[in-house]
């Protein structure tokens, strides 16, 4: 079977939605900015998605931990409340799988740490409690999403749209834009380690 239209078809889609990105970045910029302000404060970092997004939480924390480490700076503290699969495991079959994000906000969150969600609708019932929790104890809340915003986009101080509808090409741009704030973040000082 000939895959070549699809093929295409997905990766214009790709280009499409970096092209509409690219006219305003300034959100983009203001996340780079705040997460380097929270970092010099010695602030944590809290990160969740569902499925595909819980898989990019998780990444963006990675990356954040290790790529993001410049000479004479802090070291970014950052959890990935997708991670530990008991503790989630525990929540949902005890309370439900809409605490699942929030219960664990409870047991670390401070003033002013920020909050990370990703959903590609922006209406994921679990991380849309967790972000109402963490601005009602003053915590810092962004978001990554679809065109619609869904409810997401009122509960967080910054909320990045990639323009498009369709689920893959949303979760896909996040990672791109997870990776273009580790850059940024990366080349603000003097990176203290290279890739492998």
């Amino acid at each position: 079977m000939d895959h070549q239209k699809n093929i295409r078809s997905f990766l214009d889609e790709q280009k499409k939605c970096l092209s509409n990105i690219l006219k305003d970045t300034s959100e983009i910029d203001q996340v780079v900015n705040h997460l380097i302000k929270i970092r010099n404060q010695k602030k944590t970092i809290f990160t969740m998605g569902n499925g595909g997004s819980a898989s990019t939480a998780s990444h963006f924390v990675s990356d954040i931990l290790k790529t993001c480490i410049t000479k004479n700076n802090n070291r970014f503290q950052a959890t990935s409340l997708v991670d530990n699969i008991p503790v989630i495991l525990a929540w949902s079959n005890d309370v439900s799988y809409e605490s699942i994000f929030l219960e664990q906000l409870k047991n670390s969150l401070k003033k002013n740490d920020v909050v990370i969600g990703f959903s590609g609708s922006g209406n994921s019932t679990n991380i849309l409690n967790a972000l109402r929790y963490a601005k009602k104890n003053n915590a810092f809340c962004i978001g990554f999403t679809g065109e619609s915003g869904g409810k997401m986009k009122n509960l967080c101080d910054i909320c990045i749209r990639v323009p498009s509808n369709e689920m893959l090409s949303i979760e896909s741009q996040h990672v791109i834009l997870c990776h273009c704030i580790a850059n940024c973040i990366r080349h603000s000082g003097i990176p203290l380690f290279k890739y492998d």
